[in-house]
């Protein structure tokens, strides 16, 4: 362990830590020429070849020419994705006014009439089958 100082183990682990965050915004920047929609086919297969042959230049000239717009993209992408997490939590639990009630709405309605008894527990199984199916 002599001939490898410290410094050198630390040289090394800033140079692959560096390596790699190079990769991920190489990959970043490779995802954001294909997402784009304003971009035409042949603006695309530009950006595409000049970041894969000259890729330190090229990622370079790309994050100043459109590195805004790729915030954009990102930030309309966490919103899109936000937004359809809620509809689909929305309509998974059934919320009110969106089409037919909901099965938990229903089956809490029927727990309340078998304890006013309004049903017998034999009704109140058959009902609760009856919308489990």
């Amino acid at each position: 362990m002599d001939d490898y100082p410290l410094l050198d183990v630390f040289l090394t682990m800033l140079y692959l830590f560096l390596w790699v965050m190079w990769f991920f915004l190489l990959f970043k920047v490779i995802t954001d020429i294909f997402r784009d929609h304003s971009l035409s086919g042949w603006g695309k297969a530009g950006w595409l070849i000049l970041v894969i042959l000259l890729p330190y230049i090229g990622v370079f000239i790309y994050l100043i020419a459109r590195g805004r717009s790729m915030g954009e993209r990102d930030v309309k992408q966490a919103r899109d994705q936000e937004a359809a997490f809620k509809q689909y939590v929305r309509q998974a639990a059934g919320s009110e006014g969106e089409g037919a009630p909901s099965h938990v709405t229903d089956l809490a309605k029927l727990a309340q009439m078998k304890d006013k008894g309004d049903l017998s527990e034999a009704e109140y199984e058959q009902a609760k089958a009856k919308l489990l199916t």
